[in-house]
C-alpha cells in the first residue's frame, strides 16, 4: 500500500505544531518549602533568616499560582484549537 501523497507535508505540519506549542508553553516551578530546624534553640538563633525564608515562599507561591493559571488557561486555548484542527482534518480525509 503507498502513502498517501500529502503525508510528508501532514508530518511537517504536525511537527512545526508540536514544536510551536512547546515553545509557547510555560514552565512553573513550585518554590522550595522553607527549612524550620527541629532544634529551638536553632531556630531562634536564625529566627531573621527563617523568617525572611518564609515571606519569600509565600511570594514565591503566588507566583506559582499565577503561572500555573496562566498555563493552564494557554493549554485550555491551544486544545481547543487543536481539537478544531482534528476535525477539519477528519473532514479532509473522509
Amino acid at each position: 500500500m503507498r502513502p498517501h501523497p500529502l503525508l510528508p507535508t501532514l508530518i511537517i505540519i504536525v511537527t512545526s505544531v508540536f514544536v510551536g506549542s512547546a515553545a509557547q508553553a510555560e514552565t512553573c516551578l513550585a518554590p522550595a518549602r522553607p527549612f524550620v530546624p527541629n532544634d529551638p534553640a536553632a531556630a531562634r538563633e536564625y529566627a531573621d533568616l527563617i523568617r525572611k525564608d518564609f515571606e519569600d515562599y509565600i511570594s514565591s507561591v503566588q507566583d506559582y499560582f499565577k503561572c500555573m493559571e496562566g498555563e493552564r488557561q494557554r493549554a485550555f486555548t491551544e486544545a481547543q484549537e487543536v481539537s478544531h484542527e482534528y476535525g477539519q482534518f477528519i473532514q479532509m480525509v473522509e
